[in-house]
């Protein structure tokens, strides 16, 4: 790619654990950030001094996946395992979110740790409706690091 050319943001896919599970609709993207903790101190000359600085633990977070509702069945039985089985231990993946470039090249992966579903949003029912059926699901994970081409 050239200097200054961005990358398609149609060209992705989403990993369970070490095989890639379905190409999907969307996915919102996963947010990395630190919380602040900000500390107030006295100065040796008295004067109150405040610091801001990293939390401990890096921010978990939450992505929503649009997927069609015939598609891949391990995707599925995981959803099942958090949603119905309620067994979250049993559940919890690592997810990766890679990002492709016009080459089908991958040029970001979003590794999501211990990540499970917490929500699953079903098909909108309207007789009117052409809309193809897809379902949403949120997954939540603990941890996102980013990892670039």
């Amino acid at each position: 790619m050239a200097i200054g050319d961005v990358y398609s943001t149609n060209l992705f896919s989403v990993e369970l654990g070490k095989f890639q599970v379905e190409t999907v609709q969307s996915v919102t993207p996963p947010t990395s950030q630190l919380d602040v903790v900000e500390t107030g101190q006295i100065s040796a000359t008295g004067e109150p001094v405040v610091r801001k600085q990293p939390a401990p633990h890096p921010q978990s977070g939450e992505i929503t996946v649009t997927r069609g509702m015939d598609k891949s069945r391990a995707f599925t039985e995981w959803i099942n395992t958090s949603l119905e089985q309620r067994d979250i231990d049993s559940a919890r993946q690592n997810v990766t979110i890679v990002q492709y470039d016009v080459n089908k090249k991958p040029v970001i992966r979003y590794h999501l740790t211990n990540a499970w579903a917490s929500q699953l949003q079903g098909v909108d029912l309207d007789a009117s409706s052409t809309s193809p059926a897809t379902e949403q699901v949120t997954i939540t994970y603990e941890e996102c690091t980013i990892e670039r081409a």
